[in-house]
Formats: C-alpha cells, sequence, structure tokens
C-alpha cells in the first residue's frame, strides 16, 4: 500500500501497551519534542558528569590552595643565618677547599641558649651562649653512609680570632671548644672546626633546647630504658628504671643530665645523646612518620620551626632533599662516634685529641673513604689511649655505634 504512486506509506505506529497513554496525530503534529524527555536517564547522566567535574575540580584547586599554604608556612618558618655566610667570606682564603666530591659536611651545634620562649626555666639568661652540643656530620657521596663525630665542649682547641657581636674582635687563644661560639658564634665555631679537622664545613644548623623538645615530641617521643631510676634537678629529670618513651621535656633532660646518670662525665653525656639520636633518626626514617601525611607534618613543622641554618639549606626543598638522602642510607650505616680524646695533661675536667687517631680519622672525612665503627667498652675504659686509637689495619676503626642498634639493646 502507498500513499501516491512510487511512495511506501508510513508503516502503522505500534499500539500503546496496556497502562500507557496513547499519542494522537494531532497530539504529534502539535511539535512535541523529538526524542527522549527531559527526564530521560541519558540526560541526567550528562547532567551528573558534568557537576561532577566542577566537584572534583574544586577539590582539586583546593587541594592544590591548601598543599601551596603548607609549603609556604613551612617554608616561612626556617631562619636563615647570613650573619655567619658574611663572616666566613672575609677568610675564604684561609679555610680549607671544598671537597671534589658529591659528599657533604654539614656542623649540627645545640645551643644552650636561656633566652627565646620556654628556654627560661634552664637558667638565667645572661646575654651569652655556649654550643652545649657540636657535631660533624658527614654525608659520603652516593649517599652510602652518614657519619656523626661529636666534638666535646671541654675539648681543648685553638680558637681563633672572632667577631664578637658588638664588632670587637677577639684574639687568637688555645680554649675550651664551647668559648668559641660564646664569643663569636656560629662562624667562629666553624671556623674553629675547620682548623681543628682541615675539614671544609659546606653547611651549618642551629637548634636551642625548645627546638629539640619539639622534634622529639613530633614524633610521639623515643623509647629509653634505664637500668636505675633519676632524679636530677639540675636537669629537671626525674625518671623511674625500665624502658619508657621519654617526650619534650624529659627526651631534653636525658640528654643534658650529667651528674645523675652513669659517672658523671661528659663524655658519657656524649655517648647517651649518640645513641637518643640514633633512636630518633630510627623513628623518622620509619613509615609511620614519612609515609602518613598527619604524622609527617607536625616532623616538617617542629623541625622549620627549630632550626636556624645557612642560605644552602634555607627552604624546604633543600631540608627535604637533605631527609630524602638521609632516608636512603640504612640504619646501619649512619654512625655515630666521639672524636679520639683522652683527659686534658694539665686539667683532667678537659679533653684533648689522641694523636694520631683524631689526624686520621679527619683524613678519613676530607678524603670521604669509609669510616668504620665497631661498639666500645664502658665509659672508664673509654677514656684510655687504647681505646682512642684506631685498628693499624688499612681502615681504620673506631668505637662508636650505629642507629640500628637501638638505645635499649
Amino acid at each position: 500500500m502507498t500513499d501516491r504512486a512510487g511512495t511506501p506509506a508510513e508503516p502503522d505506529p505500534p499500539a500503546p501497551e496496556d497502562g500507557a497513554s496513547g499519542g494522537t496525530a494531532a497530539g504529534d503534529a502539535a511539535g512535541a519534542p523529538e526524542g527522549p524527555g527531559p527526564g530521560a536517564p541519558g540526560k541526567r547522566r550528562r547532567h551528573w558528569l558534568r557537576w561532577t567535574a566542577l566537584g572534583v575540580s574544586v577539590v582539586l584547586l583546593g587541594a592544590a590552595g591548601a598543599g601551596w599554604w603548607f609549603y609556604r608556612k613551612l617554608d616561612g618558618n626556617i631562619t636563615t643565618d647570613t650573619t655567619a655566610a658574611d663572616e666566613l667570606r672575609r677568610y675564604e682564603k684561609e679555610r680549607p677547599p671544598a671537597s671534589s666530591t658529591a659528599a657533604r659536611n654539614i656542623l649540627l651545634i645545640g645551643s644552650d641558649t636561656r633566652s627565646g620562649e620556654g628556654n627560661e626555666r634552664y637558667g638565667r639568661d645572661k646575654g651569652t651562649e655556649r654550643s652545649d652540643t657540636v657535631i660533624l656530620l658527614h654525608l659520603a657521596a652516593g649517599k652510602g653512609s652518614a657519619t656523626a663525630v661529636s666534638l666535646p665542649r671541654d675539648l681543648m682547641v685553638t680558637v681563633p680570632s672572632c667577631r664578637e657581636p658588638d664588632g670587637s674582635r677577639t684574639r687568637e687563644q688555645f680554649a675550651q671548644f664551647n668559648l668559641a661560639y660564646e664569643v663569636g658564634g656560629t662562624a667562629c665555631t666553624i671556623r674553629t672546626v675547620e682548623k681543628l679537622t682541615g675539614t671544609r664545613i659546606d653547611h651549618h644548623m642551629v637548634i636551642d633546647f625548645q627546638g629539640f623538645k619539639k622534634m622529639v615530641d613530633a614524633v610521639d617521643g623515643v623509647e629509653v630504658c634505664l637500668k636505675e631510676p633519676v632524679d636530677d634537678p639540675d636537669a629537671h629529670l626525674k625518671l623511674p628504671a625500665g624502658r619508657q618513651t621519654l617526650h619534650g621535656e624529659q627526651a631534653l633532660g636525658f640528654v643534658r643530665a650529667r651528674k645523675s646518670l652513669g659517672n658523671g662525665s661528659d663524655t658519657e653525656r656524649m655517648d647517651r645523646q649518640q645513641q637518643f639520636l640514633g633512636a630518633l633518626v630510627n623513628k623518622v626514617q620509619s613509615n609511620g612518620v614519612l609515609l602518613n601525611p598527619t604524622r609527617l607534618y607536625p616532623v616538617l613543622d617542629a623541625a622549620t620551626k627549630s632550626i636556624t641554618t645557612d642560605a644552602g639549606l634555607d627552604s624546604l626543598r633543600d631540608l627535604y632533599d637533605l631527609a630524602r638522602s638521609m632516608r636512603a642510607i640504612p640504619t646501619e650505616r649512619v654512625q655515630f662516634l666521639t672524636v679520639p680524646r683522652r683527659p686534658y695533661t694539665y686539667n683532667a675536667n678537659r679533653d684533648e685529641l689522641v694523636q694520631p687517631a683524631a689526624s686520621q680519622l679527619f683524613e678519613q672525612l676530607r678524603e670521604d673513604r669509609p669510616v668504620v665503627v665497631t661498639p666500645g667498652e664502658k665509659d672508664e675504659e673509654r677514656r684510655s689511649d687504647a681505646e682512642a686509637s684506631p685498628s693499624p689495619a688499612p681502615t681504620p676503626t673506631f668505637t662508636g655505634r650505629n642507629a640500628a642498634e637501638g638505645i635499649c639493646s
């Protein structure tokens, strides 16, 4: 059947199903829209996808904005020390040459300043400060090892002529090591270390009491083991015997205590500081901190607020690169030792270097050669000449420990 010659007729529309409304030719002719209506599934799906895309864009922009805000905040926390760099430039000709390798030497200085919020409880601020702890950290080229060498604050050394805060200059003098920081700050300490070791200091970091406490709190404390209870009012420390986790204030007391732990020597205190720092490295390297943003941010916040550093390490990127290189080093290759020393000949309360052991250690660092450490004896035996002497092997061996040992081992 056709409408007209040669043109097939339109097929009759199917009959509506039961219960459905039937259309009419008049209704169709009235201009009813073709295709699915406003509530059709295809249109609803496109509508939903548009809103989803918009929502994702807002979330991504918000996350990027928050990330940038956190980055700027952490980056702004860092205090840059330009004074030291200006002073060191005056003495560039007398400084050791920079390493020809990718190795880096960083001087870590723990200041005993009583100025600043919260530090006044440790004593009256006399307007001066000394280096309570100084560690020369050597990061080997290739990131295969890290060696932290403690320099005793009572070590007798030659302190060069240094610029004091008021602009005057001191005379060169033979004195205990921590005098350098008191009279000339960071620059004087760096020059003293370079003169002592023949090693170029590439970077430095200074941290005070409050900064140390915040770092420990940021990792939820560090575990220690005590053979006997401790009650030391000077160090603000009172602890029972046994295994326990120390937080900020207790941790600071633990690394500062001298009279109430061991035999009261600064030597044993340095050993305790090395043990604690090893445990802290272990804690920071754990996945529970580095891979957990909610735990990592407080650590970064505490670290960036805690330090004063040179311009080469004063950005979050610089510190992140440093932390990443440290994380790549196995804990058994993160080593701690004290420079070979013994009681000073003219004053048993001071120290002097033991030679040739000390010179051999400094040469290993300068040449970026391996420094091998082995567990030592008790402190009383450790202060003898025999302890401080390296082995006669081609690679000298020194008394120390590594971060994998743990403070409770």
